[in-house]
């Protein structure tokens, strides 16, 4: 510390020199406060801000801290398709079937092509000829066997020549079927598209294929060319479809990821009863519904709780209750015991009635609908402690009204199932074949997968419904014909 200076030994120069010197202090001192003041009101503010952030932080953690406690989205709690489960090794020991069935045999085929029906000629005990006794057949059985495989190529030679009368040339007339143009016929044209889409075989493999089992040489191009020329007749087949599944009054929908080139589309399938048709876009949203649908609208909607697919009923639409199932699956693991389980027992319970309605008078299915709907008040009445049980349970409030229409319509399905198993063979293509190069190739999958699975519903084979699209027939109900 540095002593004042003694004033009466200062004249009067001394001490304005003291006193400049002291302004000169304190104005070099206050400079140094006001960075200090500058630098104090940063770090200020700089410690709000980490202070903010370490709130945030500290939010997150305790959210994610949460999700390290609830349970992992799987097949039997969520929408996660079963490729995407995981499944455990199982034991050397497999548990025994509860009702092992009796066991079976082939049956004989009821149009064999051939028979051989042989005669004994010598016992088998003693030698003795026993050709001239009656015999009757005592063992019957089937040998199948595949013919050789050729190929039926019909070389076609128009004859021609020079009219003695107008003396111009003339050329004769292709026979009806024998045209010029591809070499293929559309047999070996169904049979291409029928391994292609059916079974997602790859243009190399259809190549090899051909090659191998039909002695056919084909190029990729050839097959490429094959299905782009069976674009109309298949979209003539789909458009068919559409009408036909218009004509009712219910309507289910769901929809999958696909690939086009290198973009995400998106797969969707309309249908009910034998009429199903798929549409390949590259959006997701209302976009798709309200192209497809034009004017018409159904009376009612089967779906999941997608926006997309919401609000296009006239009357009333009914929510997946496989889906809530589900849902109420996960909460159950995730700790909720108050609400998910006995809601989960509820929607099991409808399920169970809806497989019984073809058994049911309408009294008594009105009789269940009514003890449907006092046990949803009932059990809505619950208010669960656990977060993941209050958030189910307020879906739950919101969609109510779409959980039991089926018991008012014998039409209606409770679940979405139908849809699913409608699109799964599309999901099997995308992960074999990696989807589409182009649009028109998607396009004309759609259209295909929409002749088949109608065809499949209407007892149709696959290959036939193929060929009769080709020849622009349309596919009939056979179990409605006789």
């Amino acid at each position: 510390m540095t002593l004042p200076p003694d004033l009466a030994l200062l004249d009067s120069a001394g001490k304005d020199a003291l006193i400049l010197a002291l302004f000169e202090r304190l104005n070099d001192l206050t400079a140094r406060l006001e960075i200090l003041e500058a630098d104090n009101a940063a770090l200020r503010a700089e410690n709000a801000a980490l202070r903010a952030e370490n709130a945030v932080l500290r939010a997150e953690n305790a959210e994610l801290r949460a999700k390290l406690n609830l349970p992992p989205k799987k097949p039997d709690n969520s929408s996660t398709p079963p490729s995407r489960g995981h499944k455990g090794s199982e034991g050397e020991h497999r548990k025994p079937k509860g009702k092992p069935h009796a066991g079976a045999h082939r049956e004989l085929h009821p149009n064999p092509t051939q028979r051989c029906n042989v005669a004994a000629s010598l016992c088998q005990h003693c030698q003795a000829d026993i050709s001239g006794v009656e015999q009757t057949a005592v063992h019957t059985y089937d040998r199948i066997e595949l013919p050789e495989i050729r190929p039926e190529v019909i070389r076609v030679t128009l004859l021609g020549g020079t009219c003695p009368c107008c003396n111009r040339p003339f050329k004769a007339t292709p026979p009806a079927g024998l045209e010029p143009g591809s070499p293929f016929g559309p047999n070996l044209r169904a049979f291409a598209i029928y391994l292609r889409v059916a079974h997602a075989v790859s243009f190399e493999r259809l190549v090899r294929l051909f090659s191998d089992l039909l002695g056919v040489e084909i190029s990729e191009g050839a097959l490429v060319k094959m299905l782009a020329d069976s674009q109309e007749v298949f979209a003539k087949q789909s458009s068919r479809i559409r009408a036909e599944l218009f004509a009712g009054t219910i309507l289910g929908s769901d929809e999958t990821s696909a690939r086009v080139g290198k973009r995400n589309w998106w797969t969707w399938v309309f249908h009910h009863g034998d009429a199903c048709c798929f549409v390949t876009h590259p959006n997701r949203s209302k976009v798709v519904v309200s192209e497809f649908l034009g004017d018409y609208r159904p009376d009612f909607w089967v779906s999941d709780r997608f926006g997309a697919q919401m609000g296009w009923a006239k009357h009333d639409h009914q929510f997946c209750l496989a889906h809530l199932i589900r849902d109420a699956k996960y909460a159950i693991d995730a700790g909720d015991t108050a609400f998910s389980p006995r809601f989960r027992e509820l929607l099991q319970r409808a399920c169970a009635i809806a497989g019984r309605r073809p058994n049911l008078a309408d009294s008594t299915l009105r009789s269940y609908a009514r003890k449907l709907d006092a046990d949803l008040d009932a059990l809505l009445r619950i208010k669960p402690k656990h977060d993941e049980g209050r958030k189910f349970r307020a879906i739950i409030k919101d969609c109510r009204q779409h959980l039991f229409v089926f018991m008012k319509n014998r039409a209606i399905p409770p679940t979405n199932n139908g849809s699913e198993q409608a699109i799964r063979p599309c999901v099997t293509f995308r992960k074999v074949t990696n989807c589409f190069r182009s649009e028109w190739g998607a396009k004309l999958y759609s259209d295909i997968r929409s002749t088949v699975e109608t065809a499949r519903r209407r007892a149709i084979g696959t290959l036939q419904a193929i060929r009769l699209t080709l020849d622009d027939k349309p596919l009939l109900n056979t179990l409605n014909t006789g």
